[in-house]
């Protein structure tokens, strides 16, 4: 396995990377921005629903795995050979040592603990002595590990909202890896509807389901029918707020509505949002983030 590195500017990053991969033959590519840790560092990010800041970075580094020597070499050679790539300077081209590459991605993840006696443990950890509930997790392709505080807030409301929960009909909206829907399985709920729009996700949800001995439908969000007595979104302020009309829809008269993913200073926005439907509020901040939630009138 051989990487070449390029330094390109903002106007070719993206085209950069589209030829290296459909037609240059490189395995994978990464885009980083050249100037991180420095004074010309910017963030680039955006909400779904919001046009990003830019396309790429000021300065970019691609970094492109090839199989073989002669590849890497041969796609530096054509890259620098176009008339848009006057700006494209090769970094570097060199092997990439072998490794266990499933060992290091495992090593990423440890048991994390929600309360004192429920804790989230990858499949290949032991769960700690102390674990009276556990739920078994291995990441996949969908978010949700639970080391992010949005999920963890969830978590914590789940395990201080059994009774709640107890026998009820639950709605995970956004599910990712599945975490809080099998969280919501085993601190009671009767049933639970697991939605994404993402296929990986509803995969990965099945999956970890099964895994953790839960029962539980997931889907795509049209399979979501009817009512609900808790309804959990962890996803983002953006979509949350335009999801507004649809999440009260399927909330049950006294039903619970729990939503995640919000920065502290996105919460009035969400509260005047929901004003219309249902009053919702702050329940817990954490690292510069807000759990919301509020109750249907009965």
């Amino acid at each position: 396995m051989f990487e070449l590195v390029l330094r390109a500017p903002e106007a070719v990053a993206e085209p950069l990377s589209d030829a290296l991969l459909d037609d240059l033959g490189a395995l994978a590519v990464t885009v980083e921005d050249a100037d991180a840790g420095a004074a010309g560092e910017r963030a680039l990010y955006g909400e779904p629903g919001l046009p990003a800041p830019a396309a790429a970075w000021q300065r970019s580094t691609l970094k492109a795995l090839f199989d073989g020597d002669d590849a890497a070499e041969r796609a530096a050679t054509l890259v620098l050979a176009q008339p848009w790539a006057a700006e494209v300077h090769v970094q570097s081209l060199a092997p990439v040592p072998d490794a266990d590459w499933v060992r290091l991605t495992q090593a990423q993840f440890e048991p994390l603990a929600v309360t004192p006696s429920f804790w989230i443990v990858p499949s290949w950890h032991e769960a700690p002595a102390a674990a009276r509930e556990v739920i078994r997790l291995d990441p996949g392709l969908a978010f949700g590990t639970g080391s992010h505080p949005t999920t963890q807030m969830v978590l914590r409301w789940i395990a201080a909202n059994e009774a709640a929960l107890r026998g009820a009909r639950v709605l995970d909206y956004g599910c990712g890896s599945g975490i809080l829907a099998i969280a919501a399985a085993r601190f009671g709920a009767a049933e639970v509807v697991a939605v994404d729009i993402d296929p990986a996700a509803v995969c990965a949800t099945a999956d970890n389901a099964r895994r953790n001995g839960v029962g539980l439908q997931a889907g795509l969000p049209e399979t979501a029918h009817g009512g609900f007595d808790v309804v959990l979104a962890n996803i983002l302020a953006r979509p949350l707020e335009l999801l507004a009309p649809l999440l009260n829809g399927h909330l049950n008269a006294g039903g619970r509505l729990v939503l995640s993913g919000i920065l502290e200073r996105q919460a009035p926005t969400l509260a005047a949002a929901y004003a219309p439907l249902l009053a919702i509020d702050v329940l817990e901040r954490l690292d510069g983030w807000v759990l919301m939630g509020g109750r249907r009138t009965p």
